[in-house]
């Protein structure tokens, strides 16, 4: 049984609390290892694995748990992949997807079972700050891996929920449970920081996608992320839109000799995975004020427009997820700012996600002569409605005072 667990000891600074640790380990690996597994993805065309991740099962009748980015080139291209399963002993098998929550990154698959099987079991609360928990995965050819950490409570400015964990979540972990003392789990390996900072969804996420599964499992995985990233996204525009918006006074830098330049910015700091080459979920804006000292108009002009030329969007995407811009261009003058401004409105679809768009606009003054006012905002895979609401909040939050 030894030979097939790693222990990961960290600020263990006694043999006695050493021997502790590992004894603590090799009772979890005894009791937890025939329920956990890695997950590795498999071309079809080539054979090769594409990735590697843990899982985990959490019913009798074969239903793994896991992330959705372990499996996510499956869930977008079915016929390029095949997914399969590792065990402790060796053993190989076919998994099949049953379930995804793209916006917490966690999935759900199912393998074939001659009988009931040992399972792990989902806490029923939440840990204390400052619990030890134990890190669970079976990485590579490492075997089962073991990591002490400790819970820190969830992830602050945070849309959705992540908890911070002191621990070293390895390369291959992501997926595996992290378990607290009773090996109930509490939270799923997501990502890693380094220096001892990695990240978990909390176990009320995948109880949640546990019990929908349950009730009504979706009859398309496609159309089942589609919806998850509308009501996502949504959630989040609703929550800006109906907040303050207040007014934020910057205080001028020299961008150069001759140039004087206030910049206001903010952006999430999170987003949504749907591939390696295909990011959403993501929002941010800019506001930023130039004003030439001794600079003739011509020469404003052409430093102003290298600024407008850098507005881009925010997020990652292929041309096989999405269409190239469409852009419409206005020139608006609003009655209650005095500025006219040059309006630049541009989206492009999702392919395979009807009725979702990254947007793109850019706003510029163009009659201050010396002085240049440039707001632009991006948003990824949002809804039309819901983007032009947010648009016109943006530019009526645009004002030359």
């Amino acid at each position: 049984m030894k030979g097939f667990i790693t222990l990961l000891l960290l600020g263990l600074s006694s043999l006695t609390n050493l021997s502790y640790a590992t004894e603590q380990a090799e009772e979890i690996f005894k009791k937890l290892a025939p329920s956990l597994y890695q997950i590795r993805l498999i071309d079809h065309a080539s054979g090769e694995k594409s990735s590697i991740g843990s899982g985990f099962q959490i019913s009798s009748d074969g239903l793994i748990a896991t992330n959705y980015h372990v499996i996510s080139g499956y869930a977008r291209h079915p016929k390029k992949y095949k997914i399969e399963f590792l065990d402790h002993q060796g053993n190989k098998g076919l998994l099949t997807l049953q379930s995804v929550d793209v916006i917490n990154d966690l999935a759900l698959l199912k393998r074939s079972t001659e009988g009931d099987m040992p399972f792990f079991s989902i806490a029923n609360k939440v840990p204390i700050k400052g619990e030890e928990l134990f890190s669970l995965g079976n990485p590579h050819d490492l075997g089962m891996i073991v990591v002490p950490g400790t819970y820190n409570g969830l992830k602050k400015e945070s849309f959705n929920d992540k908890i911070h964990f002191t621990g070293s979540v390895n390369s291959g972990m992501s997926g595996g449970p992290v378990v607290n003392k009773d090996t109930e789990v509490v939270g799923i390996n997501v990502a890693t920081s380094g220096n001892q900072i990695g990240f978990l969804v909390p176990h009320d996420k995948l109880v949640a996608l546990f019990n929908s599964y349950q009730v009504s499992p979706p009859e398309s995985i496609e159309r089942q992320m589609a919806e998850q990233l509308s009501f996502n996204q949504d959630k989040l525009i609703s929550t800006i839109l109906n907040s303050d918006w207040h007014l934020k006074h910057s205080n001028a830098d020299k961008e150069d000799a001759l140039v004087l330049a206030a910049v206001a910015n903010c952006s999430l700091d999170e987003n949504t995975y749907l591939s390696s080459r295909f990011f959403t979920g993501f929002i941010e804006m800019e506001f930023r004020y130039m004003q030439a000292k001794e600079l003739s108009d011509t020469k404003f002009y052409s430093l102003y427009e290298q600024h407008i030329k850098r507005a881009g969007p925010a997020n990652k995407a292929s041309k096989d997820d999405v269409t190239e811009y469409q852009c419409h261009h206005d020139i608006v003058a609003p009655i209650n700012n005095g500025m006219k401004r040059k309006s630049i409105f541009c989206t492009r679809a999702y392919k395979d996600f009807p009725k979702l768009y990254d947007v793109l606009y850019l706003g510029a003054s163009i009659d201050k002569n010396n002085q240049a006012l440039v707001s632009h905002f991006t948003i990824a895979g949002v809804k039309q409605d819901s983007a032009m609401d947010f648009t016109q909040k943006f530019m009526e939050s645009v004002s030359w005072k």
